[in-house]
C-alpha cells in the first residue's frame, strides 16, 4: 500500500500563500531567428521574470519525457504527464515501438482474437488513424508493421481510413505518406487472395480527430466518411489530395476536406460492415476518445448513427484509464501513479486546475496520470473555459483573458493551495504555421502573466512559469544546419509542428529570497513537480526528481 504522507521539511514552511503552475503551452526558447514567434513577440512580463527571478531551462523533448529517442519531440500529452506526475514514464510511442519490435503485441489476445475471427467470418479488416511519421499521435512505422502481419496471417481484405497530419510534420507533406503506403498495398494485394486498399481520409482538423468535445461535429463528418463512405469520391487518395490542393490553393494537409475512395461504378471502396473489425492505430488519447465511442459505444448518444454496423473495435492503447476506453485495445498503456494531485489530497491540500476546452484535459486527465476523474471533489476545483469554434490564427487571443479572470478570483477568494493552468495560444496557433498570430498569441500569454503576478504578490504565494513543449517558438522549417528553408519564390516554409527547444521555468516568488539548486545538471519537466512542493514546504515522494530550488 502506497504512502502518501508527505515530509515537511525541517526549517521552511513554505510560502504564506498559493502556489500556482502556469503552462505557457508551446513557448520555448528557439533559435532567435525570423521565424521565432517568441522571440519576436514583445514580452516584458517575461522580460521581467528573467531579470528578476530563478530561472533555467527544462527538458521537454526525447527521453527526458518517456519517447523513444532524443529526436522526437516532445508534446502535451507525455509533457504534462511528466509535470502532473514528477518522474518519467515511458511513453506511447516508445511502449508500442517495444511491442512491436519485440512481437508482444501480435503475440497479445486482442490482436490474434481480431485477426482469427476476420479470417473466420471472411470479413474486412479496418484501419484508422493519422499517417506520418510524427510520433506524437501514431507513427506510419507502426501501421506498416501491422500490415505485413495481416499478409502473414493470411488475412485477405484490409481497409485503410487515413487522416491527414500537417501538423506534427510539414504542413503539405501528405503525399509522401500516402505514395508510401500505397506501394506496400499494392505490393500485398499483388498476391493472390489479397484486397488492401485505402478508403477514405481528410485532414485531420476537418475530420475524426476532435478532442475534449470541442466539436463533435468532425467525429461525426469523419464518422460519415470512414463507416458508411458517405463523401465526396475521388478514384485514389492521391488523386483526392491533389483535387482538393488545386481547388483551395494554400491549404494545409491538416485542413483539407474529407473524401471516400471509390470504383468505377462509383461506389466507396470501404465501407464497415457488420462483423468487420476496426484498429485505430494512434496510441495517443486526447484525440483517440471520440472517436472510439463513436465507433464502440453502444449507448453513444452524441449524434445520431443510423445504420450502424455491428463491429470488433480495438484502440493501440486504452485512450482513457478511468472511463476505460476502449474496452480493447493492443498495448498497454503506462501506469502512472503517485501524481502530485494524488499526494496533495492525501494532505488535504485544496487544488485548482483551469484551462479552455483545447487544453482542458492536459490540466486534469493527463495531468493526474491519464485519469479523468478529481480523486477527490471536495478538495478539487476544475474550471474549463469553453474555446471558440474558429480557426486559431484568425483569433489567436483565444481564452487567455478568461482563464485569467476565473484564476484571479479564486485567488482572490481563497479557494486554493496548489493550482495550475494552462494557456492554450502558442500551440493551438503555433500549429496554424502563421507566424504573425503566432507571435500575437505570444503576446497575450505574456499580457495574462502581467495579470497574474500582482495577485500572486499580494497573497505572498509563488508562480512557476513554464511550457510542456516547443512550437511557437519555430514557425519556419529549418534545414540540418539549422537555417530556414525557403521555396522556389524565396517565401520560408511554414513550419506547423511541435520543436525540440528546451523551455523556459521561472519561479517567482516576490516574499522569499529562493536560488536554484546546482546539484541538477540537465532539468527536466519532471522537476517541476517537486518544485512546487519545495515551496509549499514539503519533501519531494520517493522516486520523484529533485526540486530546482536550493533549501533555505
Amino acid at each position: 500500500m502506497v504512502d502518501f504522507v508527505l515530509k515537511k521539511h525541517p526549517t521552511f514552511s513554505g510560502v504564506k500563500g498559493p502556489v500556482l503552475i502556469c503552462v505557457m503551452d508551446g513557448v520555448a526558447q528557439g533559435p532567435h531567428d525570423e521565424g521565432d514567434a517568441v522571440f519576436l513577440a514583445r514580452t516584458p512580463t517575461l522580460d521581467l521574470l528573467a531579470q528578476t527571478t530563478p530561472h533555467c531551462l527544462l527538458r521537454a523533448h526525447g527521453t527526458a519525457v518517456g519517447m523513444p529517442s532524443d529526436a522526437d519531440m516532445g508534446n502535451s500529452e507525455v509533457g504534462h504527464n511528466a509535470l502532473g506526475a514528477g518522474r518519467v514514464f515511458d511513453q506511447g510511442a516508445k511502449l508500442v515501438e517495444q511491442a512491436i519490435k519485440s512481437g508482444r503485441m501480435f503475440e497479445g489476445a486482442t490482436w490474434k482474437s481480431l485477426i482469427a475471427e476476420t479470417r473466420e467470418r471472411h470479413s474486412t479488416l479496418h484501419f484508422l488513424g493519422l499517417l506520418s511519421d510524427g510520433n506524437v499521435h501514431s507513427h506510419i512505422e507502426h501501421l506498416q508493421a501491422m500490415l505485413a502481419c495481416c499478409d502473414r496471417e493470411g488475412v485477405s481484405r484490409v481497409r485503410l481510413h487515413i487522416l491527414l497530419d500537417g501538423r506534427d510534420v510539414p504542413e503539405t507533406s501528405a503525399l509522401t505518406y500516402v505514395e508510401a503506403t500505397e506501394r506496400l498495398l499494392s505490393e500485398i494485394s499483388a498476391q493472390e487472395g489479397r484486397d488492401y486498399r485505402i478508403a477514405s481520409g481528410g485532414g485531420r482538423m476537418q475530420i475524426t480527430m476532435d478532442r475534449y468535445g470541442a466539436d463533435w461535429s468532425m467525429v461525426e463528418r469523419g464518422y460519415k466518411l470512414h463507416v458508411h463512405g458517405d463523401g465526396r469520391g475521388f478514384p485514389s487518395a492521391e488523386r483526392a489530395i491533389v483535387a482538393l490542393r488545386e481547388e483551395q490553393p494554400g491549404i494545409i494537409d491538416q485542413d483539407l476536406p474529407g473524401f471516400v475512395i471509390v470504383d468505377e461504378h462509383g461506389s466507396p471502396v470501404g465501407p464497415m460492415r457488420d462483423g468487420d473489425a476496426v484498429i485505430l492505430f494512434n496510441f495517443r488519447g486526447d484525440r483517440a476518445i471520440e472517436i472510439s465511442q463513436a465507433l464502440a459505444d453502444a449507448e453513444f448518444s452524441q449524434f445520431a448513427r443510423p445504420n450502424h454496423p455491428s463491429l470488433r473495435f480495438a484502440g493501440m492503447m486504452e485512450y482513457d484509464g478511468d472511463l476505460h476506453v476502449p474496452a480493447h485495445y493492443l498495448v498497454a498503456p503506462p501506469i502512472i501513479d503517485r501524481t502530485l494531485s494524488e499526494y496533495l489530497v492525501h494532505q488535504k491540500v485544496t487544488q485548482f486546475a483551469c484551462s479552455e476546452t483545447q487544453k482542458y484535459g492536459h490540466v486534469t486527465y493527463f495531468w493526474n496520470g491519464n485519469k479523468s476523474g478529481m480523486f477527490d471533489s471536495k478538495l478539487e476545483s476544475y474550471v474549463e473555459v469553453p474555446s471558440d469554434l474558429v480557426p486559431f490564427e484568425q483569433r489567436p487571443w483565444m481564452k487567455a483573458a478568461e482563464i485569467t479572470d476565473v484564476t484571479i478570483e479564486h485567488l482572490r477568494r481563497g479557494t486554493f493551495k496548489h493550482g495550475r493552468i494552462n494557456y492554450a495560444n502558442g500551440d493551438m496557433v503555433g500549429h496554424t504555421g502563421k507566424r504573425e498570430s503566432a507571435i500575437l498569441a505570444v503576446q497575450v500569454v505574456d499580457l495574462q502573466l502581467a495579470r497574474i503576478l500582482p495577485a500572486i504578490a499580494k497573497l505572498e504565494g509563488a508562480l512557476i512559469v513554464t511550457a510542456d513543449h516547443g512550437n511557437a517558438d519555430e514557425m519556419y522549417e529549418h534545414d540540418r544546419s539549422g537555417h530556414i528553408t525557403h521555396d522556389k519564390g524565396g517565401h520560408p516554409f511554414a513550419k506547423t509542428s511541435h520543436t525540440l527547444n528546451p523551455v523556459p521555468c521561472y519561479i517567482y516568488a516576490p516574499s522569499m529570497k529562493l536560488t536554484l539548486s546546482h546539484a541538477i545538471a540537465r532539468p527536466s519537466l519532471a522537476n517541476v513537480a517537486a518544485t512546487s512542493l519545495q515551496l509549499m514546504g514539503y519533501d519531494a515522494p520517493e522516486g520523484y526528481e529533485p526540486g530546482l530550488l536550493a533549501w533555505p
